[in-house]
């Protein structure tokens, strides 16, 4: 089974402990680990997957903290490098009664973007490995250089390139910057994974299929296009295999997005999937991997936070029995 790789941000989200009110009037907060790839690769290795990240943190406590819990998680740390030149990045979280999120952040400048393409070791990839990426680091920095040798290397060595591009508009100088960056990136990627919330803004396109049909570019083989609780499709090879979400009571929508492309790539991973053999493992298996990844997602909203709601094996199998 190969190995998930993901590059980006780590950070800590303060989630607060009341629901719907404005962040300004929120009293007290908890924190919890996250950023977007950092829950990719603990959704991998929380599954019994092998997942390692690829990032820089500050040398501060804030650090410490998520390095500790990375390793709790299963996440191999020997790639993440320490800075005293820039602080851990934070997030302040605020919940509506519905769940969903409104977010402030403070990385100007944080430790993650520092990151530079030296500090990329090109020969972590193999065949059967994965590299999981999202735009939060593409902003112009060295680590969005980074990303681009990690790309690079990963398809030199035959491994897959994932892209969740997972829209955060606040931390772009505006909506165009984020639009364009991403993409530019799509091209490089091997599995696109995007939302229904994200679909129009991004490809331009109100057309449902002809904004589907237009990530078809470069070197995608397959698009996974999510819609919440109302579940997700599969594009691939002309196929279109669609899976229904599941009904839970939603706590917290944080990493509800990554634990879903974090167990797909979980499956991938488990069928030794290949960049040969990738179309036909996923026209095959696809209804199963999309209907779990469903479930993982699902269940993840029923906790706090994103790391540490994340389902376990067992956990993932009570989800799929039948009701």
């Amino acid at each position: 089974m190969g190995t998930l790789y993901s590059i980006g941000e780590v950070l800590i989200d303060f989630i607060p402990l009341q629901k719907g009110q404005a962040l300004k009037d929120v009293v007290s907060f908890e924190r919890a680990p996250g950023g977007a790839p950092a829950n990719v690769a603990a959704a991998v290795s929380k599954l019994g997957g092998k997942s390692a990240m690829i990032t820089k943190l500050g040398a501060d406590a804030f650090g410490d903290f998520l390095l500790e819990k990375l390793d709790e998680a299963g996440v191999e740390t020997k790639h993440v490098i320490r800075t005293n030149e820039a602080n851990t990045a934070l997030a302040f979280v605020s919940l509506r009664e519905d769940g969903e999120r409104d977010f402030s952040f403070y990385r100007k400048p944080c430790a993650d973007l520092l990151m530079t393409e030296d500090e990329v070791d090109e020969s972590l990839f193999a065949s059967g490995d994965i590299l999981h990426f999202c735009s939060v680091d593409l902003v112009e920095s060295p680590m969005k250089h980074a990303h681009i040798k990690a790309i690079n290397s990963a398809k030199q060595r035959g491994a897959l390139v994932s892209f969740d591009p997972n829209v955060r508009l606040p931390l772009w100088d505006s909506p165009d910057a984020c639009r364009e960056t991403i993409l530019a990136f799509i091209p490089k990627a091997h599995l696109v994974k995007i939302s229904d919330e994200e679909l129009e803004f991004i490809t331009g396109l109100s057309d449902e299929k002809a904004a589907i049909d237009s990530l078809f570019t470069g070197d995608v083989k397959a698009v996974v296009y999510t819609r919440g609780a109302a579940g997700a499709t599969l594009f691939v090879n002309g196929a279109e295999i669609q899976a229904d979400g599941f009904s839970v009571q939603v706590q917290d929508t944080t990493g509800a997005g990554d634990a879903f492309i974090g167990s797909f790539l979980f499956k991938m991973l488990e069928a030794g999937t290949t960049l040969e053999n990738m179309e036909d493992v996923l026209v095959r298996n696809g209804k199963e991997i999309v209907r779990f990844a469903n479930a993982a997602g699902a269940f993840t909203t029923t906790g706090k936070g994103a790391i540490s709601a994340l389902p376990s094996p067992q956990q993932m199998e009570n989800m799929l029995k039948p009701r």
